[in-house]
């Protein structure tokens, strides 16, 4: 078994991390890091990968100048003092004015002028709270800069989604970066800002897109069919994904959460969980499926291909039930706007467990995040074994998942 004193702070091995999106679900990633953390201190992530609100994450590990176990230690700081007001405006003046104004838009048919409205939620505190966690001149994340100079890290890569073209955009910062294209998805390589990560957490809708260049981005997830897919183009060999989906049973999934016609905030779960949460279990699944036809061939016969070991972890529990324990808390007006789409009416509130950025539901996150990375020790002890001693990585060319769905 892996003894955490032997792990250095240098990068070695092909050790990659995904983050997945989730909103205010990202928190229970930070419950696993935090526990990775105080387990392995002097861990070292060479390749990160992180989508929507788990760009948040990744970056602020990224650009510390600390230790693993100080970063997490960190992060785990931030997210328990978050608050919605952290987030987004909840005064009622702020959401009252921007459900007339969508109300407006919609009444008059675009025959009478209307003022633009962005989206449900203003997000500026957030950009505030992101320029006082994260280490950065002007907006650009210099921390990941420095780590890279020092060989801390190999690569960083940020998911978002083109309004402009309809593609989805993978803005990657790192040394040796050998970009890639693939149908309506291409990598960009740049310095990282605070506006890539503001865009990669732009829930659609809910919060307003970011202009970077002469384009409008928004959630990163939304086009990203192969969410896996930026961590193994970096070079990554074994992949540890914490994702923010819970896995329920077949008896469970058959479970009704409504009864009745659906309201709005079901059918914006369903379509959020689609668009967002499942890929990466059928990203996951195909991995697997490509594994295990590579271990029956010869090597000589995989055309330089490897198995990629993967490591995913999920909630135990399902947070979108978590979520209704914690409604009560919120500030009325965000509540009201809640209630007034429905949230009461499911005994799953998956959209409002993306917006949920109570201290107190925040909290529970990350304490089942750290109970669910406890009950996989041993697991997590063997991966990480594995990963530190594994050989040099592929070339990007040769990568599983960015082949698959290579055009002919």
């Amino acid at each position: 078994m892996l003894d955490p004193s032997s792990i250095s702070g240098s990068v070695s091995g092909g050790l990659g991390m995904v983050l997945t999106g989730g909103g205010a679900r990202a928190a229970y990633q930070v419950g696993v890091l935090r526990w990775i953390g105080r387990r392995y201190p002097e861990l070292s992530v060479p390749y990160m990968a992180g989508i929507s609100a788990g760009a948040i994450n990744t970056v602020h590990i990224a650009s510390h100048h600390g230790s693993f176990g100080q970063a997490t230690g960190e992060l785990t700081h931030l997210w328990q003092n978050l608050r919605p007001e952290s987030i987004f405006k909840v005064d009622p003046l702020t959401l009252s004015k921007n459900i007339v104004l969508w109300a407006l838009r919609l009444g008059v048919g675009g025959f009478l002028p209307v003022p633009e409205v962005e989206a449900f939620l203003d997000t500026a505190p957030l950009r505030r709270t992101l320029e006082e966690a994260l280490i950065n001149v002007d907006g650009e994340l210099t921390g990941i800069r420095y780590n890279l100079a020092m060989d801390r890290v190999r690569a960083i890569a940020i998911s978002t989604t083109s309004y402009t073209t309809g593609q989805s955009v993978i803005w990657v910062e790192g040394n040796d970066i050998h970009t890639w294209e693939r149908p309506l998805r291409r990598s960009v390589h740049t310095r990282l800002t605070i506006d890539h990560v503001m865009a990669s957490a732009a829930l659609p809708l809910f919060f307003p897109a970011v202009r970077i260049g002469n384009a409008w981005y928004g959630d990163g997830g939304m086009r990203l069919t192969a969410p896996l897919s930026p961590a193994l183009h970096l070079g990554a060999t074994h992949v540890l994904a914490v994702a923010t989906r819970f896995a329920a049973t077949t008896r469970e999934a058959d479970e009704p959460t409504i009864i009745g016609y659906p309201p709005p905030a079901q059918v914006f779960g369903v379509l959020m969980n689609a668009v967002f949460l499942d890929l990466i279990d059928q990203d996951a699944l195909r991995l697997e499926r490509i594994n295990r036809l590579l271990t029956r061939l010869p090597e000589e016969h995989r055309d330089g291909m490897k198995p990629i070991r993967l490591l995913v972890f999920r909630p135990s529990r399902d947070l979108a039930r978590m979520a209704t324990d914690y409604e009560p808390q919120l500030p009325w007006a965000f509540k009201a706007l809640a209630r007034g789409l429905g949230t009461k009416k499911t005994a799953s509130p998956d959209i409002l467990s993306m917006l949920m950025f109570q201290p107190d539901y925040l909290k529970a996150l990350v304490e089942l995040g750290e109970s669910d990375a406890e009950a996989r020790a041993d697991e997590m002890a063997a991966f990480l074994d594995d990963a530190i001693g594994s050989a040099s990585p592929p070339t990007p060319d040769h990568d599983q998942i960015g082949r698959e769905d290579r055009p002919a």
